[in-house]
């Protein structure tokens, strides 16, 4: 399976594509991004094993990450999606797992809420299952909210190496 291109009032969700490789190794590449997310930069190794991840996903399980990209500038501002990691979590087993990042510039404009907005109405309308799961640094206010803001509730505490990390989760609306 391909991804679908989504489109909200600002973004356009695409299939992560070569187009995007710079852009996203850039972002990842910046320690502000992995702050909370492994805590160490990446390496353009690391990065290009990621982002060829996120789009092989698709073919494996239906689901994966795209690239949001702002419909006025045409600019690469984030990634994100739906995986399925292997983290070894009992917590996330048999669950989408949702994520997302953005670049700093992109930061504080509410652009998160909006591309997963877009992600989850997908999910619920493509995806078998009710839920959905994603887990967070404790120390991540902004993530916590954007997670709260998509009806994210808090439903665990797992040792998530090196440290503590919580478990959302969020039921698909009711009809």
């Amino acid at each position: 399976m391909l991804a679908p291109t989504l489109e909200t009032a600002r973004l356009i969700l695409r299939p992560p594509g070569l187009r995007d490789w710079e852009a996203y190794a850039r972002t990842w590449a910046d320690p502000r991004v992995t702050q909370f997310i492994g805590a160490q930069p990446r390496s353009r190794q690391e990065s290009w094993t990621k982002f060829a991840q996120s789009a092989g996903l698709w073919a494996l399980v239906g689901y994966g990450f795209w690239s949001f990209i702002d419909r006025e500038t045409q600019s690469f501002v984030g990634t994100g999606g739906l995986a399925r990691f292997e983290r070894g979590l009992a917590e996330l087993e048999g669950y989408p797992e949702a994520g997302w990042v953005l670049a700093p510039e992109a930061w504080g404009r509410g652009l998160a809420t909006e591309a997963m907005q877009a992600v989850l109405s997908w999910a619920d309308a493509a995806l078998r299952g009710d839920e959905v799961r994603c887990i967070i640094d404790p120390g991540n206010p902004a993530s916590r909210r954007v997670a709260e803001k998509l009806g994210f509730q808090e439903c665990a505490e797992v040792q998530f190496p090196p440290d503590l990390t919580l478990v959302y989760r969020r039921l698909r609306p009711k009809p």
